[in-house]
């Protein structure tokens, strides 16, 4: 196992150096450049010349491209352009936020998403099968930025039982118990919209696999030999059916961090998915380049993490 992780660790070098290659490029080909969103009448045309000499943006595309590369060999991320910033202390300040809200959402996701799929199968082709399927099938098409504004015109301004927006009580300065209250009313909503997605793809996958695996002998015999329901469901059927959810479970993470960007720009969740919006919005090369690099990290580490827990799941997967 561990010369296979370390195999996966050397392949992931070229294919995050050919992410960020890619990413760099097709951001060169967007029109106009970062210096457009710095254009003052009261600076003078040479100052704007001289600032786009200083920050590289004259040099061949190729050059930027392996100039960044070596900044980030040495551990640095960059710098904001409009205002001088170390991107590196940026996503630090809003990596917190964005861990508590991703990571809570991951929670929900599955600790509702499993139970509900083996629930699902259990009742299979019966009323509360056709009902969570239906809203399953809701929860995977309905766009995050209307389910969002929608919990916010019925639980925020209508029913007033959540906050609206931001990750705590501006003005408040609660302590203890008080304060976890307050966040856990600012998190339910974004955090649900954002779960939302993930926990009716695992529902789906697990009704599906959990009724090909009743289907298997292995479960027809633990029945035979009188073992109780719940123990053949849950501990062996569920097992065994637990690896095409691993695969949602490795590519939900990237998956979470990418939706972040919409939901927290809809709930003013100071993360750094408002970060990347903001980022997009002011052409800040560097920091979208670090957030890109950030989400293909998380995507190679969520495949790396579902490929070992296969093994976990079913002892007949070895790696060597």
């Amino acid at each position: 196992m561990g010369s296979y992780i370390a195999r996966r660790l050397l392949q992931a070098v070229p294919i995050i150096i050919g992410i960020t290659l890619l990413t760099f490029f097709i951001m060169q080909l967007a029109p106009g450049n970062p210096m457009q969103t710095m254009i003052n009448p009261k600076i003078p045309l040479s100052e704007m010349q001289k600032v786009q000499e200083e920050l590289g943006f004259n040099k061949p595309v190729v050059y930027q491209y392996f100039n960044w590369l070596k900044e980030i060999m040495q551990g640095n991320l960059g710098y904001t352009i409009k205002t001088g910033q170390p991107v590196t202390q940026l996503i630090l300040e809003r990596l917190p936020a964005t861990l508590l809200l991703t990571c809570t959402a991951f929670l929900l996701s599955f600790v509702i998403g499993i139970p509900l799929g083996v629930y699902s199968a259990l009742y299979r082709n019966r009323t509360p099968d056709y009902v969570l399927t239906v809203i399953s099938l809701v929860g995977i098409s309905i766009p995050s930025f209307f389910f969002g504004l929608g919990l916010i015109f019925l639980f925020a301004l209508k029913l007033g039982w959540f906050p609206t927006s931001g990750i705590k009580t501006i003005g408040k300065d609660f302590g203890g118990i008080a304060l976890f209250i307050d966040y856990t009313k600012h998190i339910i909503l974004p955090a649900t919209v954002l779960a939302l997605p993930t926990a009716a793809v695992v529902m789906r996958f697990t009704r599906s696999s959990m009724l090909e695996v009743f289907s298997l002998d292995f479960i027809r015999t633990a029945h035979a030999k009188g073992l109780q329901k719940h123990v053949v469901i849950f501990k062996h059927a569920l097992r065994n059916a637990l690896i095409p959810v691993i695969t949602i479970f490795g590519l939900s993470i990237p998956f979470l961090f990418g939706g972040a960007y919409i939901t927290e720009h809809i709930f003013n969740w100071p993360g750094m998915g408002s970060l990347g919006i903001s980022a997009i919005v002011g052409r800040e090369y560097p920091v979208i380049m670090a957030l890109n690099l950030f989400t293909s990290i998380l995507v190679l580490t969520g495949n790396l993490i579902a490929d070992i827990s296969y093994a976990w799941a079913d002892p007949r997967i070895h790696y060597s």
